[in-house]
């Protein structure tokens, strides 16, 4: 049988493609995710089925329905290797067709007006555990940067390359490693790429129970986030990050964020707060917080940067 390596998908909604896919990509040179001259949206993913590159494009298409006209997206989606088909299939999924943006019925001003202007904000989900928690646990305690040269450095080294055909592919794509090579990976490799020790274990704990943790995505929130704390050096704040991902979980709050508290609390309330007065301030959303949250950001009331940008620190030199 021929193997899929391309589909349609026609959105019954406007979907703002690029946003919503730019939650997977880990910092400008994230060799697993690109963008071409076109515009079209490159991802390399490791999936149930294997290694697989996609490449998607979209635009905004007019569908008749009884008021008239309304707005909809139609997305093209190509693929390579082992992992296509699966890719091919998860494309609705990851542009947000589960998500219940209708559920959410913004109160405060600041969200009102985001909603009204981001109507093709969506929460998607990939599918994905490993993906999603790997980056996360990168990204726990330290400056963005030092978590996507990390990121960058690992997968060039454990990665394998995109598949896809020659001279198409972005250069350098690599699709992440398998959950056996994540939790072979030695010490000094890890300590090569910036990673001290507590992260390293944590990641490599998660990788000798992968097959346990990518269930997650069938278990309610609740339970996804039980079993994600239950892994040690895994908290409320990385739980949240990979359910919003892989779960397209929209009650998923990073509680913990450095930044987020003082933009939800200049949104909705004039004045920055800090975890407390964000999880009060966001009550009223119980079941749509995270996207409470994406709104307030979007919102631009938040305060600008007024404390110097931390250092990126080096572990390779220590």
């Amino acid at each position: 049988m021929q193997r899929r390596s391309e589909r349609q998908w026609r959105a019954p909604f406007a979907v703002d493609v690029g946003g919503v896919l730019s939650v997977h990509r880990r910092g400008y040179r994230d060799p697993a995710f690109a963008t071409d001259q076109a515009g079209a949206i490159w991802r390399a993913c490791r999936t149930p089925d294997g290694a697989g590159t996609v490449r998607i494009t979209w635009r905004p298409v007019e569908l008749g329905d009884r008021t008239g006209r309304a707005r909809g997206t139609l997305v093209t989606a190509r693929a390579w290797g082992a992992g296509a088909g699966w890719l091919l299939d998860a494309v609705p999924d990851w542009l947000g067709e589960r998500d219940r943006p209708e559920e959410f019925v913004p109160a405060h001003p600041a969200l009102c007006e985001a909603a009204r202007r981001h109507v093709g904000f969506r929460i998607g989900r990939s599918g994905l555990v490993m993906e999603s928690l790997v980056p996360a646990v990168l990204e726990q305690k330290v400056v963005g940067n030092e978590a996507t040269r990390a990121w960058r450095l690992l997968l060039r080294r454990f990665g394998e390359p995109s598949p896809g055909p020659e001279g198409s592919v972005p250069p350098g794509m690599r699709v992440p490693p398998e959950p056996a090579t994540w939790a072979g990976i030695p010490s000094w490799e890890w300590h090569r790429a910036g990673v001290e020790a507590a992260r390293a274990r944590t990641m490599a704990a998660a990788a000798r129970v992968a097959s346990r943790i990518e269930e997650i995505t069938e278990l309610t929130s609740a339970e996804a986030d039980r079993r994600l704390q239950a892994l040690p050096g895994v908290g409320v704040w990385t739980s949240a990050e990979v359910r919003q991902r892989a779960c397209g979980d929209a009650d998923a709050l990073s509680v913990g964020d450095y930044h987020l508290p003082a933009v939800v609390g200049w949104a909705l309330a004039g004045r920055p707060v800090d975890d407390a007065g964000m999880l009060e301030l966001l009550a009223p959303y119980k079941g749509q917080r995270h996207r409470a949250s994406i709104m307030a950001w979007l919102s631009g009331k938040h305060p600008g940067r007024r404390a110097p940008r931390p250092a990126v620190r080096d572990y390779r030199t220590f």
